[in-house]
């Protein structure tokens, strides 16, 4: 407490005094109230609050506003930024449609609750009957509503689902007696009990009548057309008058009389290209088929065509028609001389395959598998005459023997008929083409291919000419190209030998070499005649050699420059 009567009587004499004491007043003051304005506001700084406001550091950042039409981020947002309400006003444009809220991309999902057996009932109703009931149609009074193509099925039917349809054939099913008490012996049927309404004697309705009325009517039209199928009478007419020469020899025979060395083995050592068309050959009354010339001397060529019949012709002299063969009812495919030439066979689509004796016009044997022949070839060994081997249309190549005239051996692997046999390697394979545009190479009575070619970009090879050589395999290609195989160990396509030029597609156009190997020539869908260099696959030369198809081309193995060609015009063509 301070004395106030200290201040009270005070003098003016005392007033140094007085100061003083006022001073140290003051002082007393303030050193007397310092301790507790210190101990308030340490109490004050260490008062507790029981629920104080903390705010995380991650609000204390601010939040970053994503454009809702951004379609990639730089940065990993957190969620309240994902789904946080777009900034800015709202965009006037919008629809009504697209200002209510979405959960998915095609509308809002509300949580409802489905009964799975229903919705699994419901679903196999739509996709079997094509109807289901309409899931938002319960609130709506009147009646159930349906959904679906088909509505007027559902009305129809009242709405029956595939369950209560199952229930309903179930009640339908054909009931069965029944007696399944063990004790009854007699009676005792078990699962074998009859159905009620079952009938012991069968009578067919009045379709299977037809249908059994029409299968007769097949086969007997089958048995019909076998008996009209049996062969016809051969006959063969000679069109010359001297069979035999003043020496006794026939026609098959070679002649030494016509300033060209006729032997096996005589060759020129170059070959020319043909200039000139000098003699043509005519009797045929459709068009040919294929052409043949006699082994080794080719002296006589041989000729089959569409109008059934078989001709063979002289190469020189008078180049008269010497023999006419006919025997098969359908037109002939192809014809082959076997080594010696006194025989030859013919393949025609009548499904016959015949042997004839070239001299004398007479049908040796016959034979048969009720398949087209497309091709046929004999064994070119001596020792193996009396086999020849076909390929026919239902894609088996056969191996005929003569003397017993059964079949001896069946190549089975072709997925096409078969449409050239080409004897290769000293005569112990042979390669065949067919019309799934495969090669196949085979060893002789194996019947199982030694070596399968097939590539996506070949296409079916209906013509095949063995090189001179033997090294090479000339393909007549249907995509209009002359393609060439090796003819040793590994059968591979030579890629850069392709002959290219002419049109082919959808005939089997003949090919053959020159006898020194400098040139390929091949015949034309449009009746042309082609020759190719061999070396630098060139076209060198093509002319119009025939009005229709030019089918079949071959070059004299003992001329330089002859050249044979028969087209579908029913001419056979010299050239030179």
């Amino acid at each position: 407490m301070l004395n106030l009567q200290s201040y009270g009587s005070s003098s003016e004499g005392d007033s140094e005094s007085d100061e003083k004491s006022t001073a140290e007043v003051k002082t007393e003051e303030l050193l007397h109230l310092k301790p507790i304005s210190i101990e308030y506001s340490i109490a004050k700084s260490l008062q507790v609050q029981a629920a104080p406001l903390v705010v995380p550091q991650e609000r204390q950042l601010a939040e970053r506003a994503i454009n809702p039409t951004e379609k990639e981020l730089s940065y990993n947002p957190r969620y309240e930024e994902l789904f946080a309400p777009i900034h800015g006003p709202d965009n006037p444009f919008l629809t009504e449609q697209q200002k209510q809220p979405k959960n998915t991309a095609t509308g809002y999902i509300e949580p409802a609750h489905v009964s799975d057996f229903q919705f699994e009932n419901q679903r196999r109703t739509f996709h079997s009957y094509g109807y289901a009931l309409d899931p938002s149609a319960e609130s709506q009074i009147g009646g159930e509503s349906y959904i679906g193509p088909n509505l007027e099925g559902a009305y129809n039917t009242d709405g029956k689902t595939v369950f209560e349809s199952n229930k309903l054939k179930l009640e339908a099913r054909r009931r069965r007696h029944k007696n399944d008490d063990p004790a009854d012996l007699e009676g005792f049927l078990g699962p074998w009990g009859k159905y009620v309404d079952e009938k012991l004697i069968a009578q067919p309705s009045d379709q299977e009548k037809a249908e059994i009325e029409e299968m007769m009517a097949k086969k007997q039209r089958r048995n019909k057309r076998e008996v009209e199928e049996k062969p016809v009478e051969e006959k063969s007419i000679l069109h010359i008058n001297d069979s035999v020469d003043y020496q006794g020899r026939s026609f098959l025979h070679p002649p030494h009389d016509v300033g060209v060395s006729l032997k096996a083995g005589a060759h020129p050592d170059r070959c020319f290209l043909p200039k000139a068309h000098i003699y043509t050959w005519t009797g045929h009354t459709k068009g040919i088929s294929s052409i043949k010339l006699f082994p080794k001397s080719a002296h006589l060529l041989l000729s089959c065509s569409m109008d059934t019949k078989i001709k063979i012709w002289e190469m020189y002299n008078e180049r008269r028609c010497i023999r006419t063969y006919s025997g098969h009812r359908q037109a002939v495919r192809d014809v082959d001389f076997n080594a010696k030439g006194t025989q030859f066979v013919s393949a025609g689509y009548d499904r016959y395959l015949k042997l004839w004796d070239t001299e004398t016009g007479s049908v040796v044997s016959r034979f048969t598998s009720r398949k087209i022949p497309y091709c046929v070839k004999f064994h070119p060994d001596f020792n193996k005459q009396h086999l020849f081997v076909c390929g026919t249309s239902d894609k088996k190549i056969l191996c005929w023997d003569t003397r017993s005239g059964e079949i001896v051996q069946e190549y089975d692997r072709h997925l096409g008929a078969v449409n050239t046999i080409t004897f290769v390697d000293e005569n112990r394979r042979f390669v065949t083409t067919s019309d799934d545009k495969s090669l196949r190479v085979w060893e002789w009575d194996i019947p199982v291919d030694l070596k399968y070619i097939a590539d996506p970009s070949m296409h079916s090879m209906p013509a095949v000419a063995l090189s001179p050589n033997g090294k090479w395999l000339a393909c007549q290609s249907l995509d209009n190209k002359i393609v060439i195989f090796s003819a040793l160990n590994r059968f591979k396509m030579n890629r850069k030998k392709t002959f290219e030029g002419h049109m082919v597609s959808g005939y089997a156009c003949g090919l053959d070499f020159s006898p020194d190997m400098s040139y390929l020539i091949s015949g034309d869908g449009d009746g042309k005649c082609y020759i190719w260099d061999w070396k630098t696959t060139k076209l060198y030369k093509k002319w119009q050699a025939h009005d229709g198809v030019c089918i079949s081309t071959l070059w004299n193995p003992h001329e330089s420059s002859k050249v044979i060609t028969a087209g579908w015009d029913s001419t056979i063509k010299l050239w030179d």
